[in-house]
């Protein structure tokens, strides 16, 4: 066990704490391989009814994942081929994977920052799901900002939010409340953070078989508080109507028709990311609509290794987490000068698909 992941089971239920706080519990390899590691011994555990995960910070559930690891590791993929960055999509994806499918309940607590990895931690499949957001909730997918894409299965459950918001999402990168996350179906219940004392307290006095109902007959007095003032939901029309385009071209010429404070604040964000997986992103997304989850990971663990190829994602975690001076250099500076063979090579598996290292999930 490593000292920024704590485990314990206490009245049938097995509690999951987050505790690498100085880094908003970004995930590094050690960690999710004690998560993984954790839920399949708790799986198959009779005295393990449900599984909590929280995290011991009120700043953030979880950041992401460690992208300082990534610029490290990434040199020396591009120099030599680096197992470890490897390892790490490997592995992260298939955590995804065991919690999507988790045949236990599934309770995240997503107080705080919930982004990248934190999302794939949070995410669970619709059968035993209980995801609780916080008036300090801040969600986002924010990737393409540092030449990534949204992963951790987010071609899956971004591409099944109302309308084009899994569009928007994604190629934006906008970070999003309890109310936005609740209305685009990433959250189920809201809790004021005041009250999580006392839902920890019903946690872990609730017998498992009955958590789920408790938890819901708990966060029932506070749907109000957390249905409020949806962005998402008073956008919509506009989100629909501007990212029902595919391509980022026809996006931005329709957002640049409208001088509102909503479509400047998009076409600020857009600006800053990276043109390449912004429109890898949209691509991905598109995809995802017709894809179950494994092989929605499948497609992305084969983006991740394209991301190292290409480098976009080196100088974006450069900018932001190395050098800090908040200036990448994409390549392209501009949406008009992505070439499509570039971002189709995003989609072409680096491997044969007996030889894809996630090619036994959901078989």
């Amino acid at each position: 066990m490593i000292d920024d992941i704590r485990t314990r089971i206490t009245n049938g239920i097995g509690f999951i704490t987050l505790d690498r706080p100085q880094a908003l519990n970004s995930l590094s390899l050690e960690m999710i391989r004690v998560i993984s590691q954790t839920l399949s011994r708790w799986k198959d555990d009779a005295d393990v009814g449900a599984v909590v995960i929280r995290s011991s910070s009120e700043r953030a559930f979880c950041a992401g994942a460690d992208i300082r690891f990534f610029y490290e590791t990434g040199q020396a993929t591009l120099q030599n081929g680096a197992a470890r960055i490897e390892d790490f999509f490997t592995e992260e994806y298939a955590l995804n994977h065991l919690i999507h499918h988790y045949p236990k309940p599934y309770i995240a607590v997503m107080d705080g920052i919930v982004m990248g990895g934190g999302m794939g931690l949070s995410q669970s499949g619709p059968r035993h799901r209980m995801r609780i957001v916080t008036e300090r909730t801040k969600m986002a997918m924010p990737e393409v900002n540092i030449g990534f894409f949204p992963d951790v299965g987010g071609s899956f459950f971004l591409s099944r939010t109302p309308g084009q918001c899994g569009a928007f999402l994604a190629v934006t990168g906008r970070t999003i409340g309890s109310a936005d996350a609740l209305y685009a179906g990433l959250a189920d219940v809201f809790i004021p953070s005041s009250r999580l004392p006392e839902l920890f307290e019903l946690l872990e006095t609730t017998a498992a078989g009955g958590i789920g109902e408790a938890v819901r007959e708990f966060a029932a007095s506070f749907e109000k508080d957390g249905r409020e003032e949806s962005l998402l939901a008073s956008r919509q029309e506009a989100i629909d109507r501007h990212f029902a385009h595919d391509d980022i071209l026809s996006i931005l010429a329709s957002i640049q028709q409208n001088a509102d404070s909503f479509a400047r604040k998009t076409l600020d964000l857009m600006k800053k990311a990276s043109p390449l997986m912004m429109t890898v992103a949209l691509a991905q997304i598109r995809r995802g609509e017709t894809l179950g989850f494994a092989d929605c990971l499948r497609m992305e663990r084969g983006m991740a290794r394209r991301c190292f190829e290409d480098g976009e994602i080196l100088e974006g975690v450069r900018a932001l987490v190395i050098d800090k001076d908040g200036s990448p250099r994409w390549n392209p500076p501009e949406p008009e000068e992505v070439a499509p063979e570039r971002v189709e090579r995003f989609f072409i598996s680096p491997w044969p698909p007996h030889a894809h290292p996630l090619r036994a999930l959901g078989r």
